[in-house]
């Protein structure tokens, strides 16, 4: 008698015996599985259209969220106050997807080695800003922080201002040609310390 007990093709077996199928068939549903999520965010106003008031950052304070990549300060605090009770009696009014629409990329994360920092803008005085961003400890002798004391005296890097503002238009950020032919004359004369406290006090002002 001829054994009909083997099967081919797409069977359970064949397919946890096989890497490179279990791989592909598993890339699939993945990618499926992640369109489905991902796709319908683009068509819900909640995430695509800007909270009242939402204007894309001026040239200082494009300058400062540069610095504030540059600096790695995303590794330490997120900007992303999450929908509970301890969090909004903490830090405030939970984020919003459309507090985010001209910012690319999003500074979310979820490492908090430090405090959130999306509803700092306001909470502080600049002059308490420079002190902190120069020497921590000054303020908060606890602190881990690092400090930042080159900002004072390293000027703004204005040249690279207009082409960063043409990427950001091309992905949607409504800047005009006056605003980038500006860009460079905004922030002469202005330091990184300036361009990142300008950053930090604008963050989460538009929803109270």
């Amino acid at each position: 008698m001829s054994n009909h007990s083997s099967h081919s093709g797409f069977s359970h077996g064949n397919i946890e015996s096989n890497n490179g199928l279990m791989i592909v068939l598993m890339l699939i549903v993945l990618s499926v599985g992640g369109l489905l999520e991902i796709v319908p965010l683009f068509f819900q106003k909640s995430t695509t259209q800007p909270v009242a008031g939402l204007k894309p950052y001026d040239a200082l304070r494009l300058a400062g969220r540069d610095i504030y990549e540059r600096e790695g300060c995303y590794n330490c605090h997120s900007q992303m106050v999450r929908p509970f009770r301890a969090e909004t009696l903490r830090y405030g009014h939970y984020s919003l997807a459309s507090e985010y629409v001209y910012d690319h990329p999003f500074q979310w994360g979820s490492k908090r080695t430090g405090p959130d920092l999306h509803r700092i803008g306001g909470k502080y005085s600049d002059q308490w800003q420079i002190t902190h961003l120069n020497n921590p400890r000054d303020l908060v002798p606890e602190s881990i922080m690092p400090a930042y004391p080159w900002l004072m005296n390293t000027p703004v890097d204005g040249k690279s201002l207009p082409s960063h503002m043409r990427a950001l238009r091309t992905v949607g950020v409504p800047y005009t040609d006056a605003d980038i032919a500006g860009a460079e004359e905004a922030v002469k004369g202005k330091t990184e310390m300036d361009a990142m406290v300008a950053y930090l006090q604008g963050l989460g002002t538009l929803v109270k």
